[in-house]
């Protein structure tokens, strides 16, 4: 037979016949449509042959006709099969179950191991896993993905340089660089403070050295503000001169605001899609009749599946796929105003550290050309306005 398969699901039987007129009835099994094959002569008057299960009560009508008898020899196929599993169905069950409580057992959490953590630092983290649900006895399906746990911890605990976080097998593990004050410089050379642009002084604080100007001074770009030189004029000596002087500094920037613009929002509309991935074939599980939107956004995370500690080539994939539609918009005189005025400060702090602040702002001069608002804004920054200069011996 070439369809092996469907005989497999049908069932087969092989049969010897035995008797007079063998031939005569596999000569009526024929022309009756019943399929007979791997006809083998046995002796004088006994052959053997292949017959489909579903065609034994019609052999048995037209046996009944002849001078000859048969019977079975071997069955094979999934119905004789699954009468085998039936009457051994308390095995059957158990090994299943025992295959599904190693598979259920072997996708838990079973032990979570922070290193490179202090104690304090540890027990926040572990705060922070329990709001994930990242803890013993957890699936590790209803659990966000490594990256996300990672990034979520780097965000949310400020004691952290870098996480690291691999799964491995049922066992989380997370290595920790915490946040290090950088050293003191033990000997430094003989300075002073002076300023590197333009200000007004708003803070002064002297750890070393002579301050020479006070809150409130306008000081000039180069003017010293603590000298590194101490003593009387007769008996000075250089120093290191350490502090911190915030000054009050003005900037005057351009903004191009265009009055109309379009961006991709999303609707609130998303489809969820589920699928086996088997290699690098994902075999759809649920979700896949729905329609794809027009505009849309796709996240897509990933779960392996594991056997005891033996990662499986089959992992679960999740997909949300969001709609997305484009959105017009035009901006109202005050929108326009205040989209300028961050695009302003977003401007400013950039070329300044990052303990610079704005202090105020005030719009100058706004004009309309061409679709866009050109608003140009006077900005009041505190920023520290020390640049260190050394003294050679000498001065």
């Amino acid at each position: 037979m070439k369809n092996q398969w469907m005989n497999f699901f049908s069932g087969t039987v092989k049969i010897i016949i035995h008797g007079n007129g063998v031939e005569r009835f596999l000569n009526d099994c024929s022309r009756n449509g019943i399929q007979v094959w791997q006809v083998k002569k046995m002796g004088e008057e006994a052959y053997t042959c292949h017959v489909l299960l579903k065609d034994v009560r019609r052999l048995r009508q037209l046996i009944k006709k002849q001078d000859c008898k048969f019977r079975f020899l071997t069955r094979k196929g999934l119905p004789f099969l699954t009468q085998y599993s039936l009457k051994n169905s308390g095995l059957i069950v158990g090994i299943i179950a025992a295959f599904l409580t190693v598979f259920l057992l072997s996708n838990m959490v079973w032990s979570i191991e922070i290193k490179g953590a202090e104690p304090a630092t540890e027990h926040k983290i572990m705060q922070e896993l329990d709001k994930l649900g990242v803890k013993k006895g957890k699936f590790q399906f209803f659990i966000q993905d490594v990256e996300s746990i990672q990034r979520y911890l780097t965000d949310t605990i400020s004691e952290i340089t870098w996480i690291g976080v691999v799964l491995n097998g049922t066992s989380y593990h997370f290595e920790v660089v915490e946040k290090n004050e950088p050293e003191k410089l033990e000997s430094l050379s003989p300075r002073s403070l002076v300023a590197k642009k333009k200000a007004m002084v708003a803070k002064i604080y002297v750890e070393k050295g002579q301050p020479l100007v006070q809150v409130n001074d306008y000081v000039d770009k180069g003017q010293v503000l603590v000298s590194g030189l101490i003593g009387r004029e007769d008996n000075k000596r250089s120093i290191a001169a350490i502090g911190e002087v915030l000054g009050e500094t003005w900037y005057l920037t351009s903004v191009d605001v265009p009055i109309k613009t379009t961006l991709p929002v999303l609707t609130g509309e998303a489809n969820n899609k589920h699928f086996l991935k088997v290699g690098s074939v994902n075999i759809p599980v649920w979700g896949f009749f729905q329609e794809d939107f027009e505009r849309q956004e796709e996240y897509e995370a990933e779960r392996p599946f594991y056997f005891w500690k033996w990662k499986l080539p089959v992992s679960y994939v999740g997909k949300t796929i969001h709609e997305q539609e484009i959105v017009e918009r035009i901006y109202d005189d005050e929108e326009v105003i205040e989209q300028a005025l961050e695009i302003g400060r977003d401007q400013v702090l950039s070329n300044l550290g990052e303990d610079a602040e704005i202090k105020g702002e005030k719009v100058l001069r706004t004009s309309k050309e061409n679709g866009k608002v050109s608003v140009d804004i006077h900005y009041q920054v505190i920023e520290n306005i020390v640049k260190i200069e050394p003294i050679i011996q000498g001065d």
